[in-house]
């Protein structure tokens, strides 16, 4: 497996009046194609700012962060957008669907933005929609599906635009056991095609269906475990 992304000297500082925070310090990491990471922290660790920065949300203050060979931390605003719609699917803990729409209207939004024309469009929504098991629940909206089925459209909605990465965001937070561990499998499923997955959590058992753990504490990395069968 190729590296895919690598964050070489990361620090990240914001200010509050004239006091700088410094929430990210000296982050050195790399991630290969196909792996399946979990990047593990406590609250306030940092893990959501580097959430941020890996997503291209957010920007390191200084550092070099480099995706499939570009060097994000290098590029304007509009340039970020389309590294976000081409390069990574997010997948949210409180799924982040728009109301309004159903569910094939949620998972195609990220294809709009692409410029695809609407018979490729309904080509890969109805595809992804498939593949998370949800082909019947195309035209549901957010309100009329549980909270499993939710993160699964958002998994969907990650995935249509077949992305180099998932970032997955506390993916199971707000999901019962058993519908947490149904979103895992989905996970895998789409790991063992190749995709690379990237979970950003607290929860240690959610961490170890990675193949690899990063550790962040206090905005430091302290442990990065290697590579093992999950």
């Amino acid at each position: 497996m190729g590296e895919l992304l690598s964050l070489k000297g990361i620090d990240k500082s914001y200010y509050v009046g004239d006091e700088e925070h410094e929430v990210l310090r000296d982050v050195t990491l790399s991630i290969a194609s196909g792996e399946m990471v979990a990047v593990l922290g406590p609250s306030g660790s940092g893990k959501t700012t580097l959430m941020n920065i890996i997503g291209c949300l957010d920007e390191p203050s200084r550092g070099q962060y480099t995706l499939d060979g570009t060097v994000v931390s290098e590029l304007d605003a509009s340039a970020l957008a389309r590294i976000r719609n081409r390069k990574i699917g997010f997948v949210f803990q409180n799924f982040q669907l728009l109301p309004r729409l159903s569910a094939f209207g949620n998972v195609e939004t990220p294809l709009i933005y692409g410029g695809l024309s609407q018979a490729d469009r309904r080509r890969r929504v109805e595809q992804v929609l498939e593949q998370v098991g949800l082909s019947h629940k195309a035209a549901s909206y957010p309100n009329q599906l549980s909270g499993g089925q939710q993160q699964r459209v958002a998994i969907a909605r990650a995935m249509v635009t077949e992305p180099a990465i998932i970032l997955a965001d506390e993916p199971t937070g707000a999901l019962d056991q058993k519908t947490g561990q149904q979103i895992m499998e989905l996970f895998h499923q789409f790991n063992r095609v190749g995709r690379t997955i990237i979970m950003i959590t607290h929860d240690k058992e959610v961490a170890k269906h990675a193949r690899r753990i990063i550790n962040i504490l206090d905005g430091r990395i302290t442990l990065q475990g290697s590579e093992r069968d999950a």
